[in-house]
């Protein structure tokens, strides 16, 4: 599910000549047989771009630890401290769309400053983890699995797209008493919008591919609008966005704040989308709020 085209992460391909015939194939297709344009829509919607070759190919930097837990048939990849005591209070944070869990290790240290013990997760299609194509609602599987086996959570934290996921398995009945969601990219149809806008592709494709992925997934993609999220999310929750995010206007953000019960929104300046998870007011603010719980236990 890529970003929004005029903050791509995979914009040099969009441009290429690659991309352009990508474009008059899908148009093509789309217009003799809708049902295979869908699919090949879909096909490479559902790749992320970078692909996880570029993430295998940095070390785990050291002193980290990444273990393999099974999942629907392949694995995903979990990053733990090998110093972390197994009573501390334990926070899962989750990466974005084409990102991995090297993006989440700054966040990571200022958690484990605060005395919690992060876990960190390369979800399917990403970093360490297999497979090539994913979705949102695998996402939200992964991670109740990955929950089951290094859970409950005293926090949760989510970037991008997988701060959407996070917020839809929460709404499901994630076990965690407080969450943060950094730059909450929009629910997966208005990027539907943004992909078939990219290709220039008829208007009407963006709706065909949202019911192509609810009939595989056997889940409404309603389930990930702000009004069905906040009606299901009780836990105090810290939404923070960027006023200079390109890739996920903060809107998102804005109108899922108002969605929930007990929200909180604090927004930067001059961070973008992913200088943010790096940024040390960022990660004290998030360390701040996670940190709140641990001292109510």
């Amino acid at each position: 599910m890529p970003v929004a085209p005029q903050a791509n992460p995979a914009a040099a391909f969009y441009a290429s000549p690659a991309a352009k015939a990508v474009t008059a194939l899908l148009r093509a297709v789309d217009g003799v047989a809708p049902g295979i344009g869908t699919r090949l829509a879909l096909r490479l919607f559902l790749t992320p771009l970078p692909s996880k070759r570029r993430a295998r190919a940095r070390a785990v930097p050291s002193p980290w630890q990444v273990s393999e837990l099974p999942f629907e048939g392949s694995h995903v990849a979990v990053w733990q401290h090998p110093d972390d005591a197994p009573d501390r209070p334990r926070v899962l944070l989750v990466h974005g769309w084409a990102g991995d869990a090297q993006h989440m290790l700054t966040l990571a240290e200022g958690v484990r400053a605060a005395g919690l013990a992060p876990v960190l997760v390369d979800l399917p299609a990403h970093g360490r983890s297999g497979g090539w194509r994913s979705n949102l609602v695998q996402w939200s599987r992964a991670l109740f699995a990955v929950s089951s086996r290094f859970g409950p959570w005293q926090g949760v934290v989510g970037h991008s797209l997988g701060a959407r996921a996070l917020a839809h398995a929460l709404a499901q009945g994630l076990p965690a008493h407080r969450v943060a969601l950094i730059g909450l990219a929009p629910p997966p149809r208005q990027f539907m919008g943004w992909f078939t806008g990219a290709f220039g592709l008829r208007t009407d494709l963006a709706e065909r591919m949202a019911r192509g992925i609810e009939h595989r997934e056997g889940m409404a993609l309603n389930t990930f609008e702000p009004a069905w999220l906040g009606a299901r999310i009780a836990q105090p929750t810290l939404l923070v966005h960027d006023r200079d995010d390109r890739a996920t206007p903060p809107a998102a953000s804005e109108h899922l704040a108002r969605a929930l019960p007990n929200a909180r929104l604090h927004r930067t300046e001059g961070l973008g989308h992913r200088r943010v998870l790096s940024d040390l007011a960022v990660v004290a603010e998030v360390a701040a709020h996670l940190r709140d719980l641990k001292a109510s236990n």
